[in-house]
């Protein structure tokens, strides 16, 4: 066997090594929703983004909520019997306002009961979609966040604001076209929020939930924790499923190879617990 030989066998399973493992874990990740479905009587559907990287290439690619999640969960709801209990995990930084909005409508209107988990956290647009679960189960430290609508690197309320400050001979054409859009973005994201929330509270305590998510009270990243969301009119459980921190372990993050976090992967019962040994050759596996 020459050197050229070599290389290309080295191409080859360069090539087809990805391919493997995607379908790897796309058949772990299907099982892990069929155990929760099976343990919890549900539908299992996941909205779970990740960067992705290209194979071969290994370049990332920062996912978010589109029109091709929104057909897809709609399919999936379509598919599942109008009685029958939907248990979402959600994990994103939020996306697209009208996908989300398709996706939160969809679930609203399903007969059975509709829980939605955050293992880590679902912001703005992700925050649109809890909004129509009967239930919202989060960890203990994960976070939802505000939905104010963004026009480009703007937020909607900052260039309302902004022409509001300024004299309207000193304000261009195109500032004033886009402060009209940011204003019919608000509204629109308002409404939204109290038809959501509006089935599960009163309307004038929806309406206070909108002006809090879809005004722009807040920067776009601000933590919306546990303990606030309940405040603000939320009903969170903190009894995740095991099967779901299982699930999300099958969704690793692209990056590079080295682990930021390491840590022996046991649980311990104790301060004093001693951890059991490694496998030889000191890595677990």
């Amino acid at each position: 066997m020459n050197v050229s030989n070599i290389l290309w066998i080295f191409v080859l399973i360069s090539f087809i090594q990805p391919i493997l493992l995607r379908q790897w874990q796309q058949m772990a990740r299907l099982r892990a929703l069929q155990a929760l479905e099976r343990a919890r009587g549900t539908r299992a559907i996941a909205l779970i983004h990740r960067q992705e990287t290209i194979s071969l290439l290994g370049i990332p690619l920062a996912r978010y909520i589109d029109i091709q999640d929104s057909e897809d969960l709609l399919r999936a709801i379509r598919l599942t019997p109008p009685d029958l209990p939907i248990d979402m995990i959600l994990h994103t930084p939020g996306g697209l306002v009208l996908a989300a909005e398709q996706i939160a409508r969809a679930l609203k209107s399903h007969g059975g009961r509709v829980t939605v988990f955050v293992p880590h956290y679902a912001m703005s647009g992700g925050t649109l979609i809890a909004l129509a679960a009967d239930e919202i189960v989060m960890d203990a430290h994960a976070v939802l966040g505000p939905v104010d609508p963004q026009l480009g690197q703007y937020p909607a309320a900052s260039i309302v604001d902004v022409v509001a400050r300024k004299p309207i001979e000193r304000v261009d054409d195109d500032t004033l076209i886009l402060a009209d859009v940011a204003k019919k973005a608000l509204r629109q994201v308002h409404a939204a929020v109290v038809e959501l929330a509006g089935r599960r509270i009163p309307a004038e305590q929806a309406n206070a939930l909108a002006d809090q998510l879809a005004t722009g009270q807040w920067t776009h990243d601000y933590p919306i924790t546990v303990d606030e969301a309940r405040t603000l009119g939320f009903t969170v459980s903190t009894e995740m499923p095991r099967a779901v921190y299982d699930l999300m372990e099958l969704y690793p993050q692209a990056g590079n190879r080295r682990p930021s976090v390491q840590y022996v992967p046991l649980p311990y019962r104790g301060p004093a617990a001693p951890a059991a040994p490694l496998p030889r050759g000191g890595e677990r596996r």
